[in-house]
């Protein structure tokens, strides 16, 4: 039985107010390969950090990740890394 890779996105965005929009749309369109999604920021009573951080692990389709990260950092403010572990 060969195992799956755990394909890892790793998304940092710096402005969210302004590209929340723009982020959540292109994870809608790579929706069906997300598994697993972590969102991360800073909050607490009166403030809500303006950057954020996004975990996702997708199914096992190293070039749907690569084109996800592409759509991505095609977004100004948003980065996004990839990391592949492999069995």
């Amino acid at each position: 039985m060969t195992k799956e890779n755990h394909l890892i996105l790793a998304i940092h965005v710096s402005d969210r107010v302004t590209q929340a929009d723009k982020v959540q749309k292109t994870i809608s369109q790579y929706g069906c390969s997300i598994k697993t999604r972590l969102g991360l920021h800073e909050a607490s009573d009166g403030f809500c950090s303006p950057e954020g951080l996004m975990i996702l692990e997708l199914l096992n389709d190293e070039k749907v990740l690569m084109e996800f990260k592409e759509a991505l950092n095609a977004i100004t403010g948003v980065e996004a890394k990839e990391i592949i572990f492999s069995h």
